[in-house]
């Protein structure tokens, strides 16, 4: 994966994932529900500064 389109996101519970984001179509800041290994379900994970 390409470094600069690489986003770290992170849920509630902690647990991290990254993800690739293209910047000229979405600017706003990503939320996507995932599943969590740490709690056993579906997370929102948000946008984190790297």
């Amino acid at each position: 994966m390409s470094q600069d389109r690489l986003q770290k996101m992170r849920s509630e519970s902690g647990h991290t994932i990254y993800t690739r984001k293209n910047k000229k179509k979405v600017e706003r800041k990503l939320e996507l529900t995932k599943f969590d290994p740490n709690t056993r379900k579906r997370e929102v994970f948000k946008e984190v500064k790297k």
